[in-house]
């Protein structure tokens, strides 16, 4: 990046915080501001969340860690992490026999990891708080912005900065030379910049509300491995598919599995009807068969009737950033329901792509002495906005597709053979380059566009191989067919095509007379 200025970071969160942490090892004094307390803190809730959420991490979120100047972050990070190699679908056969049955993520063995918010989020701050150019702001809301001035205000709640004494809101300014939103799905920065610049913005909020759950440990003695605290494979995700509406359960390092269920809005009125929760685990024994083995029918009805039933939103906005002064990252720019697990993922590659942008402009005008640090920085950014909003609207939209494809298409005869399929061409002819477009977006930093355009392209050519490879066989049959009839009623057919060719020739000649 150019020479040392002064970077904000609006939100404290994981993608906030690799932001923060990239800008300090460029040399840059920083400033994280966060709505909320020390998120380190356990009285800190994260907002609309549980403290028990559950993160899957990739390749793409490792690959943005690996590049952040911090050699410890990764090691720090995996040493907290479960591997989940693929998903464990859960089902009652017709004679009322529970299942379950492995769907490998990838051919190579290759796993993405579980990780508790919470925990990433604490690595990251406690690596920040190390570094002397990196300052903390807590209980700071963001109350307006000058993009053009490079002013912002907060309101200051409990008083302080990162230490609160209990005294009345009060409103601060400041200056900065460049503000990174990492604020969330209802980003402040957003707002402020949509003022300054002409934003395209789409809010969609799709037909699923999500409520968490948990599977408890099994009780075992203090020195028991933490494997065998596990009641159900902590190596998968596991998925009870509804076709409408499903179930999953993602482990933790604790033995514990964070559970959630998404369903149409209409299934959580009909649930909420019943103010003595007695409808809830009959309705999980008919459709998620199994899980009131896992999870007591009294904590079903607890946690459903604790535990908040949240909406899912998808948003896309271009461009991302405003003059050479602001730039939005993560939830802020394409917030998205999380079935392809891509959401901080794709936040946390935000910032790698971001300041690589940065920094390739920064060497680009070395020489260039008439160039400042602000104009360099403004090319940056809309180099960065042209780049990124193509890829966040292809997430956004495979995020929604995978919805569909966790809850039914995990069943599908069509589905598996074409996912078996792709795998055998990855694995036993690597040559073609082929693979399945999950590997491709989970454990491998291709653009997201360019993801789904040879995604496309395979399911192209292997449509037109396989009508080839069927086809042809109908083909010969249907003219061995047509060649049987005519020899065996040769005399009949020749009559009948005699008829209809003089028909025609009377109708051309019909025709040409009226011409």
């Amino acid at each position: 990046m150019d020479s040392k200025q002064k970077v904000v970071v609006i939100g404290a969160g994981p993608v906030g915080s690799l932001a923060a942490l990239y800008a300090a090892s460029r040399g840059n004094d920083v400033e994280i501001y966060e709505l909320r307390g020390d998120l380190r803190d356990p009285s800190t809730t994260p907002l609309n969340f549980t403290k028990s959420i559950n993160l899957a991490l990739s390749e793409r979120g490792l690959n943005a860690m690996r590049n952040s100047g911090q050699t410890k972050l990764i090691d720090h990070v995996l040493g907290a992490t479960i591997p989940m190699r693929g998903r464990m679908i859960h089902g009652k056969r017709p004679n009322g026999e529970l299942y379950e049955e492995a769907q490998d993520y990838d051919i190579h063995g290759r796993a993405i990891l579980a990780i508790d918010r919470g925990g990433l989020n604490k690595r990251l701050l406690d690596i920040l708080e190390s570094l002397p150019n990196v300052t903390f702001f807590f209980n700071h809301k963001l109350a307006g912005a000058d993009f053009k001035r490079k002013k912002a205000w907060f309101e200051v709640r409990d008083g302080g900065a990162s230490k609160g004494n209990g005294q009345p809101a009060r409103e601060i300014e400041i200056d900065f030379d460049l503000m990174i939103g990492a604020d969330g799905a209802h980003s402040a920065v957003r707002y402020h910049l949509m003022k300054y610049t002409r934003m395209d913005y789409k809010q969609e909020y799709i037909d699923t509300l999500w409520c968490e759950f948990q599977i408890r440990p099994k009780d075992t003695p203090a020195d028991a491995t933490l494997d065998s605290k596990f009641v159900i494979s902590p190596n998968h995700l596991h998925i009870w598919p509804g076709k409408e509406f499903m179930f999953i359960a993602i482990p933790s390092d604790d033995g514990s599995f964070t559970c959630t269920l998404f369903a149409p809005a209409a299934f959580y009125a009909h649930l909420e009807s019943d103010s003595s929760g007695s409808i809830i685990p009959p309705f999980f024994d008919k459709y998620f068969p199994g899980v009131t083995d896992l999870i007591s029918p009294d904590d079903l009805i607890s946690s459903f009737q604790k535990n908040p039933h949240l909406p899912l939103i998808s948003i896309k906005c271009k461009p991302h950033h405003y003059s050479s002064s602001v730039v939005i990252v993560g939830d802020a720019a394409h917030a998205m329901v999380p079935f392809y697990g891509q959401g901080m993922n794709a936040g946390l590659e935000d910032v790698r792509i971001l300041f690589d942008i940065l920094d390739k402009h920064a060497r680009m005008d070395e020489l260039n002495t008439a160039t400042d640090p602000a104009s360099t920085r403004e090319r940056a950014l809309e180099e960065y906005s042209a780049v990124r909003v193509q890829d966040a609207h292809a997430i956004n939209d495979l995020a929604l597709q995978n919805y569909i494809e966790m809850r039914a298409s995990v069943l599908s005869p069509t589905y598996r053979f074409r996912k078996w399929l792709e795998e055998g061409l990855s694995k036993y002819f690597p040559g073609l380059g082929w693979q399945t477009k999950y590997s491709r977006v989970s454990f491998g930093n291709e653009r997201y566009s360019e993801v789904v355009a040879k995604s496309e392209h395979q399911g192209r050519v292997l449509t037109r191989v396989l009508t080839g490879v069927i086809g042809a066989p109908v083909l010969v049959g249907v003219v061995a067919a047509a060649a049987a009839f005519y020899f065996r009623n040769k005399k009949t057919v020749d009559v009948g095509l005699k008829a209809a060719m003089g028909s025609v020739d009377s109708m051309v000649e019909l025709l040409a007379m009226k011409a």
